[in-house]
C-alpha cells in the first residue's frame, strides 16, 4: 500500500492540509545538464515544448498533416481510438484523410497542443515509455483521475502540464 504524505496547499491567505498517496519523480539531467528530445510532429528541429508562440501559431496556420498525426500516434502508442478521444473528435475523421491533407485549423490546433503536452512529458520523464505510461495512471493530484481521461479539453491539458511541471521542479506531486 502505498505511503500517505499531508501537503500544504497554499491559496492566497488561506492553506488547506491534504492528505494524498505519496508519490516520487526523479528527473535526470545529461551530464551537461540539458534534456535532449526531438520533435514529435518535426516542425522544427527544437520539440513543440520549446518552441516559440510564435513558432506553434505558424505550425497550426499551415496545417498539420495526416502523416504529422501518424508520428503523433506512433510516439504516443495511441490508437485512432484513443487519439480520437484525446482530440475530442471521431475516429473517422482521423482515418478519412490521406497522407499529405491537412486538417482544419481547430483541430490541427488541438493536435499541435497534444504533441506540445507529450514532448513536455517527455522531456521532463526523460523516458517516452515511462511517460506514456504514467499517462493511464490514476492521480491524486488530478482528483483521483488519469491525466489521459482530461486531454480532451484545453482545461484539462493545462492541468495536466501543470502537475508534469510540478514533477520537473520537484513539487509534490
Amino acid at each position: 500500500m502505498a505511503k500517505k504524505k499531508t501537503v500544504k496547499y497554499k491559496a492566497g491567505k488561506s492553506s488547506n492540509n491534504v492528505e494524498e498517496n505519496a508519490a516520487i519523480y526523479v528527473v535526470k539531467k545529461n551530464g551537461n545538464g540539458t534534456k535532449s528530445f526531438s520533435s514529435i510532429l518535426s516542425f522544427s528541429h527544437k520539440p513543440e515544448s520549446q518552441m516559440t508562440n510564435f513558432e506553434k501559431m505558424a505550425a497550426v496556420e499551415d496545417g498539420i498533416s495526416k502523416e504529422e498525426l501518424q508520428k503523433l500516434k506512433e510516439k504516443t502508442s495511441m490508437d485512432y481510438d484513443k487519439l480520437a478521444k484525446a482530440l475530442s473528435v471521431t475516429r473517422a475523421t482521423l482515418i478519412n484523410k490521406k497522407k499529405q491533407e491537412k486538417f482544419n485549423a481547430g483541430l490541427s490546433e488541438r493536435i499541435f497542443s497534444l504533441a506540445d503536452l507529450y514532448s513536455y512529458g517527455y522531456e521532463v520523464f526523460e523516458d517516452v515509455s515511462r511517460f506514456n505510461t504514467w499517462m493511464f495512471r490514476p492521480n491524486q493530484a488530478l482528483g483521483g483521475k488519469t491525466p489521459f481521461e482530461l486531454i480532451g479539453s484545453p482545461f484539462g491539458r493545462d492541468e495536466v502540464k501543470n502537475v508534469i511541471g510540478r514533477i520537473e521542479y520537484g513539487v509534490y506531486s
